[in-house]
């Protein structure tokens, strides 16, 4: 028996968010039902557990799954979970302690994408230093009775292919944080409201942005300091992807000819 930290990636429209609710299909259920298949094991045995939350709609590159397995080969664990997967990325392993929780990163990087017409990137760009650092990020967030006051390490706004492209880190984030942070960047960038607005609003004044959609964010990384993470097999998922992109082509060849 190992204990396993495993990367996954997913599109978020498939799911009603990451944690299991009754009645909704979710990551954590699917990856359940996939360890179940493989394992063979109960899910006490499995003691799934996922590094961080994601809301329905929201999309991962690099969330950890770390669980109990029966399979003790990495090459032959991931091949397996990819195997019967439909909808979950099971991309690199690593081995861990029966202690490892995946919740302690120290560090945890999204990303967010934004049409560029009618936004000013060079406004965006002072609305973002505002928010770097430590702050109380109460009218940014869902506390959820926890405390709102973090520090944000990074908010980098870069312009690529008509995007806007916003990429965050931090240790962690709060419920609905980055995409209240985006609405009141976008708001600034587009010109329905000033800096001045969305730093009164961080300094605890009571305005509200509004809430950015899902679809545009993306967990793209999750990072512990003391984890080596590898990717046994690289064709692991062409088949899978190469569906997915013959799709998306003929998705994009229709609306391109509208």
């Amino acid at each position: 028996m190992i204990r396993a930290a495993v990367k996954i990636a997913y599109l978020g429209e498939h799911f009603s968010g990451s944690q299991i609710q009754p009645g909704c299909r979710t990551v954590e259920g699917d990856v359940l039902s996939d360890l179940r298949m493989i394992t063979k094991m109960s899910d006490e045995e499995i003691d799934l557990r996922l590094a961080s939350r994601t809301d329905r709609g929201v999309n991962c590159l690099g969330n950890v799954a770390v669980f109990s397995s029966s399979v003790e080969n990495q090459d032959t664990l991931l091949k397996a979970l990819n195997a019967v997967s439909k909808d979950v990325f099971y991309r690199n392993i690593s081995f861990v302690d029966k202690d490892f929780n995946p919740r302690f990163a120290y560090m945890r990087r999204y990303r967010y994408v934004l049409p560029s017409h009618g936004m000013d990137i060079s406004v965006m760009r002072d609305c973002a230093a505002l928010f770097i650092g430590e702050h109380d990020f109460t009218r940014f967030c869902k506390p959820e009775g926890k405390s709102a006051v973090l520090e944000l390490s990074s908010l980098d706004v870069h312009d690529e292919d008509g995007m806007i492209i916003l990429d965050f880190s931090a240790r962690y984030f709060l419920w609905n944080m980055i995409r209240r942070i985006v609405a009141a960047m976008a708001s600034a960038g587009r010109g329905d409201s000033s800096l001045s607005e969305v730093k009164d609003a961080l300094d605890g004044k009571d305005i509200s942005f509004g809430l950015a959609r899902p679809d545009a964010l993306t967990l793209m990384d999750v990072c512990y300091k003391d984890v080596e993470f590898i990717t046994p097999s690289a064709d692991m998922f062409d088949k899978r992807v190469e569906e997915e992109m013959f799709v998306y082509g003929l998705r994009n060849m229709f609306f391109t000819s509208l």
